[in-house]
This record gives structure tokens, sequence and C-alpha cells, in this order.
């Protein structure tokens, strides 16, 4: 059976230091991102970058995305045909200005 579509985060506003955006389900439940939805709200363009691994982690070689830029007043989209996250993975991020970005995360969720 398919999981059901539903909005795993946010909105939220990204964070200046690294800080979790989804926080991974129980044990049992693995869920699936789709697409990343990232709007800039503010007149000057910024920066975020998005991690997958430990909580609150922003280490080297985990990143999704890097430095990826959202001009002003617009919005960057990333799209995936599944991007698995286990009950160990945490999906972190951070912005380059705090309460600049807003960032929404829909996906699947399914039982192991």
């Amino acid at each position: 059976m398919a999981g059901q579509l539903k909005r795993i985060a946010g909105p939220a506003y990204l964070a200046a230091a690294a800080a979790d955006i989804y926080t991974p389900a129980a044990a049992t439940i693995y869920t699936v991102i789709k697409h990343i939805h990232v709007a800039n709200k503010t007149a000057g363009a910024v920066t975020f970058t998005l991690y997958i691994g430990a909580t609150g982690g922003s280490a080297a070689g985990t990143e999704i995305a890097f430095a990826k830029n959202v001009p002003a007043n617009d919005y960057v989209d990333l799209f995936w045909a599944g991007l698995k996250m286990v009950s160990t993975d945490f999906l972190t991020g951070l912005a380059s200005a705090a309460t600049s970005l807003t960032i929404t995360v829909t996906g699947e969720q399914n039982v192991a």
C-alpha cells in the first residue's frame, strides 16, 4: 500500500544556524520526501543549505542543497522521485539570514 501524501514540515522559517526541519517518525515508519519549497519574503537574495544526518547536523558531505540562492521575493522548488528518510535521518538546514526564508516539505509516510 502506498503512503499518504502529506506535509512533512513547515511552513516555517529557516534559522541562521543549523536546526532541525524534519524530525523522523517512529522506527516503524519511513518518510519519502518528494518536494521542498523555499520562499524568500525579503527584498534581497538569501541562500540556504540543507543536510541529511544527525539532529541539528551540518556536517560536510551530508548536504542535499548547498548555498542555494533564492532571489528577492521569489522561491525555489526542489523535487525528488523519492528521498527516503529512515528513523535516524533528520532534515536540517540554515539560511544566510534568519526569518527571511520559509520552508515547506511534502512527501509520503509508509510503514517499514
